[in-house]
C-alpha cells in the first residue's frame, strides 16, 4: 500500500520528455565520452593553442593579480552591473569618437556575456515593441538565436544569408528581403565573424543595408561575439557598428568578452541600446534594470573586475590588442594549412572558400552524411551543418583533419 502511494507521489515528473541534445554542446559532450585517443574536436567555438589546450591570456594573468593586490570585497554589483566595465566596453564597440559624442545617449549594462546581451535585449523589446513584431535571424545562424528570441516571446524567422552554390553571402537576397519585410522588424546581424558561415558585408554592403534600414525603421540587434577575430583589428571589426551608430539607426548592441578574452567561464558581457537623447537613456536603462532584476538580480563580479581593468589600464588594453591578434593569426595560418594539406592528399575540390571565409569557424560544406562519418569513423567531432571551429586545429591535427575530409568527400560534392 506504500509503495503505491509513494509511486503516485513521485510521478509528477514521469510525462517529461528526454529534451534533444544542444546541437553544439551535444556535440562536445560525446567527444568527452569517446575513448580515442586520435579524436579531434571542432565543435565549440574556444580557442585553443597550438597544443591543443586553453589559452589564459597574458593580459588577463595580470588583470587577475592586480585585483588580487587590491584585496578587494565580494559585495553585490548592481543591477546594471560594473559601469566602468560597461562603458569601457562600450567605447571599444561604438569607437573612442562616437563614444566620447554620444555616451550619453547610450543605455548600457552588465551581462552574462552573449547569451545575456540577446535574452537581456529580447526581453526588454517584447515590453515595448507591438506585437506582432517578427524577430528575423540569418539562414543559418548560431541556433541559440532562434532559442532565446522565440523564448522571449517573439516570433522568428529567417532572412536569406549565405548562397551555398557560391559559398558567399547571397547579398542581393538578403537586400531584397530587407526591403520587403514589414517596418520595424528586429533583425539579428552578426556584427562580424559570422557564426557559421565565416562570411561577412563588405563595407559597402553595410552602407546599402543600413539606408534600407533607415527607410524602413528596422532595428539593429548586433551581436558582436568575435571582436577582433575577423582582421586581428579590434577597432577594423566594429566597422558596421560604428557605421549604423552614426547613421542614428535603431540598434541595439550585445558584447561578449568570452572569446576575446578567453573569460568563457566568467560570462562576462555588455548590452547597449542607442536611443535619441540622454532622457530616453535613463528611461530605458531604467526599463533594463527592470529585466535583469527578477532575472539574475545582478550579474557576476569577477570577470567584470577583469574585463574592467584590461579595457581601462592603457598598457594592458595595447597588450590584450596584441593577444588578440596572436589568435586570429593563429587561426587564419590554420585555415590556409587545412587547404593546403587537404590538395596535398590529392583532394580534387574547390577548398578556397575556407580561407575566403573569416573569424573561428570555417563552413566547409559537407553534408550531414559526411559529418556522421567524420565523426563515427575518423572521431572528428563537428556540427551538424558541417561547420568546424578553426580554433580547434593545430599542427599536430590538421594533417589528419585534411585526410579524413577527403576521405569522406572524394567520392561525392561539396
Amino acid at each position: 500500500m506504500l509503495s503505491r502511494i509513494l509511486t503516485r507521489h513521485f510521478s509528477l515528473w514521469a510525462g517529461v520528455p528526454k529534451a534533444p541534445p544542444d546541437p553544439v554542446l551535444g556535440v562536445a559532450e560525446a567527444f568527452k565520452k569517446d575513448p580515442a585517443t586520435n579524436k579531434v574536436n571542432l565543435s565549440v567555438g574556444a580557442y585553443r593553442d597550438d597544443n591543443g589546450k586553453p589559452v589564459v591570456l597574458e593580459c588577463v594573468r595580470k588583470a587577475q593579480q592586480i585585483v588580487i593586490e587590491k584585496n578587494l570585497d565580494n559585495e553585490y554589483l548592481p543591477i546594471q552591473g560594473n559601469d566602468v566595465f560597461t562603458h569601457a566596453a562600450l567605447k571599444l564597440g561604438y569607437g573612442d569618437a562616437f563614444y566620447s559624442s554620444n555616451k550619453d545617449r547610450l543605455a548600457g549594462v552588465q551581462v552574462l556575456s552573449g547569451t545575456g546581451a540577446l535574452r537581456t535585449g529580447f526581453d526588454f523589446l517584447k515590453k515595448f515593441l507591438p506585437a506582432e513584431t517578427t524577430v528575423y535571424v540569418p539562414n543559418p545562424t548560431w541556433p541559440n538565436h532562434n532559442n532565446i528570441a522565440r523564448d522571449a516571446g517573439f516570433k522568428v524567422e529567417f532572412y536569406t544569408y549565405y548562397d551555398p552554390a557560391t559559398k558567399s553571402v547571397n547579398f542581393s537576397k538578403l537586400l531584397d528581403e530587407a526591403k520587403t519585410f514589414k517596418n520595424g522588424s528586429v533583425f539579428i546581424l552578426h556584427a562580424c565573424a559570422h557564426n557559421p558561415t565565416g562570411c561577412d558585408l563588405s563595407i559597402n554592403q553595410w552602407k546599402e543595408l543600413r539606408d534600407v534600414f533607415l527607410k524602413k525603421n528596422h532595428i539593429a540587434f548586433m551581436d558582436m561575439a568575435y571582436q577582433g577575430f575577423t582582421s586581428g583589428d579590434c577597432q577594423k571589426d566594429s566597422e558596421a557598428v560604428r557605421l549604423f551608430a552614426d547613421s542614428n539607426v535603431n540598434m541595439l548592441l550585445g558584447q561578449s568578452f568570452a572569446k576575446s578574452m578567453g573569460l568563457y567561464g566568467q560570462r562576462i558581457g555588455s548590452l547597449s541600446v542607442l536611443t535619441q537623447n540622454a532622457n530616453e537613456a535613463q528611461n530605458v536603462l531604467s526599463q533594463l534594470k527592470q529585466v535583469i532584476r527578477p532575472n539574475i538580480s545582478s550579474p557576476p563580479l569577477h570577470g567584470a573586475r577583469i574585463a574592467e581593468i584590461i579595457l581601462t589600464n592603457p598598457e594592458l588594453l595595447q597588450l590584450w590588442y596584441r593577444e588578440v591578434k596572436i589568435m586570429a593569426d593563429r587561426i587564419a595560418q590554420m585555415r590556409v594549412q587545412l587547404v593546403k594539406n587537404l590538395k596535398d592528399v590529392g583532394s580534387q575540390h574547390d577548398w578556397s572558400h575556407i580561407t575566403n571565409q573569416r573569424g573561428m569557424f570555417a563552413y566547409t560544406g559537407v553534408n550531414k552524411q559526411q559529418v556522421e562519418s567524420l565523426i563515427n569513423d575518423y572521431h572528428i567531432y563537428l556540427v551538424g551543418s558541417g561547420r568546424i571551429s578553426i580554433a580547434g586545429l593545430n599542427t599536430k591535427n590538421v594533417g589528419y583533419v585534411a585526410e579524413a575530409f577527403h576521405n569522406v568527400t572524394k567520392n561525392s560534392k561539396v
